[in-house]
């Protein structure tokens, strides 16, 4: 870590009373370790932030039969996550306040594993849903707080920290998707152990959190101290978020690139199978796609953050998506690497959304309070989208000759259309400026 770096850790936070006076710096100096402990935490809870999703995925046929499931309660598994990332991370800023953003990841993540260490054994699909929407309660809150960790502890290190975890959160979707069946195939060929090994890396993760939470509970009390001797005390008086033009545009901007890719990782390989494109290379196409996010997910938000306007790299990235949707439409099987690539590139809207999260707010209330709503709002936006695709794509399949081409045209051309929205949230949400100066806030 670079002495810049830990720089930023220790530099105290100035308190201001009523006066306006700033008081003395708090005694509190952030530990020497707590840098490099922090960005391994970052690391390792971004890595468990898919696998609970994308391991079920590979395995889901096997699953659903060795538990029974009917096809209602596949099909209601398949929207649990989305609904689940909306309702459980509306609670994060209060259990933020209350216990400190640090240490909800910490639970966050001891809920995570927890889930996913008690869901193979499940024998009913109502035991492994629980278990599943436990997992999946740790995800989400984790979703919304780790913005927040990065904007409290690196303050001018924004883009590069939310590129280091976009990254690490790309490399576990990908890691999961592809590494599932393989390990499953050499582990005796259980689906139970296939997800049970998830459950160990999550177990990882919780291990740095937990010095990480003790540390930033010391910190918290020795500022609450300081405060309280200056009479600087004061209620939260963070930004009321649904007052800010911005912070809707970044629920749209959010849910609409959430929604491209859940329909991507959902329905891209049957996109090309359609087509004649083989089972295997349909899969190894997908991954593809989601493997562009890796080194994207990096370089992006680090681009973002040196920007005053990120509006022109929304843009950009929605155009990526029209590419990619037109020559599925033209030539899919012709051209399907060409389109997979693009398709990835599309999908980078996500480490984007998130970098601007921490951007468009000053104060750490704001951040936790922009990251629970776009978060929220969002996911709740995105849950339609797949199953309306699926709707169209069983529609138009079921009006055409079994001979005949053009069942994805439709769904193609909703999918084309949803980005023209998405653009211009983007652009709406990319301008400089932050919720609290939209909503008359002071610093």
């Amino acid at each position: 870590m670079s002495d810049e770096e830990i720089q930023t850790l220790n530099r105290p936070q100035v308190v201001r009373p009523a006066s306006g006076r700033p008081l003395p710096a708090p005694a509190h100096v952030a530990p020497t370790w707590l840098g490099p402990v922090l960005i391994v935490g970052i690391v390792l809870a971004a890595l468990n932030l898919r696998p609970a999703i994308t391991s079920l995925g590979a395995l889901f046929e096997e699953t659903r039969t060795g538990l029974g499931m009917s096809g209602t309660v596949a099909g209601l598994i398949t929207s649990v996550p989305a609904l689940c990332f909306a309702v459980f991370g509306v609670t994060a800023p209060r259990l933020s306040r209350r216990f400190g953003p640090a240490a909800v990841v910490c639970a966050g993540m001891a809920a995570v594993a927890a889930g996913l260490l008690i869901r193979p054994f499940a024998n009913s699909a109502a035991g492994f849903l629980a278990a599943s929407a436990l997992s999946l309660a740790g995800i989400a809150l984790t979703n919304v707080l780790l913005p927040v960790i990065v904007k409290r502890w690196f303050p001018d290190r924004v883009g590069t920290m939310t590129g280091l975890y976009s990254m690490a959160l790309a490399a576990g979707t990908s890691l999961a998707a592809a590494a599932t069946v393989p390990l499953t195939g050499a582990l005796g060929g259980s689906w139970r152990t296939g997800l049970l090994i998830w459950g160990g890396l999550a177990l990882v993760a919780v291990l740095p959190w937990l010095p990480i939470a003790r540390a930033s509970r010391r910190a918290a009390r020795a500022e609450t101290a300081q405060a309280a001797g200056g009479g600087a005390g004061r209620a939260d008086t963070g930004p009321a978020v649904l007052r800010s033009r911005t912070a809707w545009a970044l629920a749209g901007y959010f849910g609409l690139q959430a929604t491209g890719a859940y329909i991507t990782m959902g329905w891209l390989p049957q996109i090309f199978r359609d087509a004649g494109v083989s089972a295997s290379t349909a899969g190894v196409l997908l991954a593809v796609t989601m493997v562009m996010g890796v080194p994207l997910a990096f370089v992006i938000p680090g681009l973002a953050g040196r920007m005053k306007n990120q509006g022109a790299i929304a843009a950009t990235l929605g155009l990526f998506g029209f590419a990619g949707y037109l020559g599925l439409y033209l030539a899919p099987a012709a051209g399907a690497w060409a389109w997979a690539l693009m398709l990835g590139v599309s999908n980078c809207a996500f480490p984007l959304v998130i970098t601007l999260i921490g951007l468009r707010a000053k104060s750490q209330v704001g951040v936790v309070r922009l990251s629970a709503f776009a978060q929220s709002a969002g996911y709740l936006i995105s849950i339609p989208g797949p199953l309306l695709i699926g709707t169209l794509y069983q529609h138009s399949r079921g009006h055409l000759p079994a001979a005949a081409g053009g069942a994805w045209d439709l769904p193609l051309a909703l999918m084309a259309a949803l980005l023209v929205p998405q653009i211009a949230l983007g652009v709406l949400a990319g301008r400089d400026r932050t919720i609290e100066d939209e909503c008359g806030m002071r610093d």
